[in-house]
């Protein structure tokens, strides 16, 4: 018999959704990923077809960030061992600066 996490796993490859789950996973695991010193002024909040958005506390935050991006395409691809995040979209918050 087979376990419940290899259907699963099979059952959404088959359908297509295992990149996008990963890519949620990257969401969700931001403020790890990351370090605490950008999970202060930055939020993961959407993946889609490949771009994993980010919010980012400001103008200067995403001037930094922006230089950062390649790296942190690297490291999100690393620790989801598959090579899901294509980009890191930069936005600032909908509703104005967060704190």
């Amino acid at each position: 018999m087979e376990a419940v996490s290899g259907v699963v796993a099979r059952l959404l490859r088959g359908l297509g959704l295992e990149d996008g789950l990963r890519g949620w996973r990257a969401v969700e695991e931001w403020a790890e990923t990351v370090g605490p010193r950008l999970a202060r002024h930055t939020r993961a909040v959407e993946f889609r077809d490949g771009t994993l958005r980010v919010e980012v506390e400001g103008s200067a935050w995403m001037h930094e960030v922006g230089f950062l991006k390649r790296e942190l395409v690297r490291r999100i691809n690393a620790r989801l061992e598959a090579d899901v995040v294509r980009d890191v979209r930069l936005t600032l918050p909908r509703g104005g600066v967060r704190r």
